[in-house]
């Protein structure tokens, strides 16, 4: 059996070369990769081709420069550094990009894509919980219709089998990643916040079986080991993501372990399975209009607080971060309203704010160490 680390390392290296991932598949495979943009696209569809769906999550940028020709400086950080990195080519050797268009930046950077590859865009149905029946219609539709792009895009037929086969794929990486997560929590004095974010995000650049099966392996090797007795403070982050590692690492070196997230990057992505449903087209729809506690996916009940609170008493967490990316609109109408159910079920909470721009992070670090303390 090999170690823990040795696991966690192979798994950082992918997380950390998305490129090389893209190209070992294609050595494997004859087949390229599909860009996937934030926050929430049917991957089951573009696995169907053969293909190999890579997440578009921007980088750690010193400097955006080419990006404010595009959009205005106000663009959330992701949408910056991912239009940074598609003017200086980065995802040129992608066959296609599949934008969900759930914000205004979204909209913006999928009319204003200067790539070589071909965009592919869908929208959600956002009055969703009102009309169920009716958006469950209008997302297959939605769905029918990116399927009908990728096989014309990369010239393949996707077959309803290979749909429920790519689902089942996806529903098993699901349940093995939530399986992850609760063994994180366990044995908090081994997993660190930023081997369990690398764990989590090296799925974005792997095809889905490959990622449970290595992330099986983790468990295992985890789980071999009586847990150590951790010392520290446990804490629930929430957010779009929690990067770079420079910011996992403040939270470690102050004692502060991630024994479970509400990240759009993380958790959210693998929150919940897709339904059995003879047509794979409409489980997909009925997955997403099933989906909850994200404020990119419309609902008027605004259950995210609550979700957050139940997750702090299931996991016996001693407070909640709000991980707030630099001008994300969504995340911050909803702030004022998680603060309000914060503060009413007495749970701490702390605000940072995460900017892929930023290559300096005393701010951050001063206000998770201030936090340390008064915990």
């Amino acid at each position: 059996m090999r170690t823990v680390e040795a696991i966690i390392a192979e798994l950082k290296n992918i997380a950390d070369n998305p490129k090389k991932a893209m190209e070992d598949y294609k050595s494997e495979t004859g087949k390229g990769a599909v860009g996937i943009m934030p926050v929430y696209c049917p991957e089951e569809i573009v696995h169907a081709a053969g293909y190999l769906p890579m997440g578009m999550w921007g980088a750690q940028k010193k400097q955006i420069s080419k990006a404010r020709t595009y959009l205005p400086p106000f663009a959330c950080s992701v949408m910056q550094s991912v239009m940074e990195l598609q003017l200086e080519g980065a995802y040129d050797d992608l066959e296609a990009v599949l934008f969900s268009v759930p914000c205004d930046t979204l909209k913006c950077m999928s009319q204003k894509w200067h790539g070589k590859a071909p965009v592919i865009t869908f929208t959600h149905p956002q009055n969703r919980k009102v009309a169920k029946e009716a958006a469950d219609v209008f997302c297959r539709e939605e769905y029918a219709l990116v399927k009908e792009k990728l096989e014309d895009l990369l010239d393949v037929r996707i077959t309803t089998r290979a749909l429920q086969n790519s689902i089942a794929v996806y529903n098993e990486n699901r349940a093995v990643c939530r399986e992850f997560c609760d063994v994180a929590a366990e044995y908090a004095a081994t997993i660190k916040p930023s081997d369990r974010h690398a764990v989590l995000k090296a799925r974005w650049f792997m095809e889905k079986s490959k990622h449970t099966a290595l992330v099986k392996e983790l468990i295992a090797a985890i789980k071999s080991e009586p847990a150590k007795a951790f010392t520290g403070k446990k804490v629930i982050v929430t957010g779009i993501m929690v990067e770079p590692y420079d910011v996992l690492d403040i939270f470690d070196e102050n004692g502060f372990a991630i024994v479970a997230d509400d990240l759009a990057q993380e958790t959210r992505n693998f929150r919940q399975d897709v339904p059995a449903d003879a047509d794979p087209l409409m489980a997909l729809a009925k997955a997403w209009n099933e989906f909850d506690g994200c404020s990119l996916a419309t609902d008027a009940a605004k259950p995210k607080g609550q979700m957050i609170i139940d997750a702090v008493n299931k996991y016996g967490a001693d407070a909640v971060v709000v991980c707030m990316m630099k001008f994300c609109d969504p995340e911050e109408f909803d702030y004022p309203i998680l603060l309000q159910e914060f503060e009413a079920a007495n749970v701490r909470n702390l605000f940072i704010e995460i900017d892929q721009e930023s290559t300096a992070f005393e701010q951050v670090k001063t206000r998770i160490q201030t936090f340390a303390e008064i915990l």
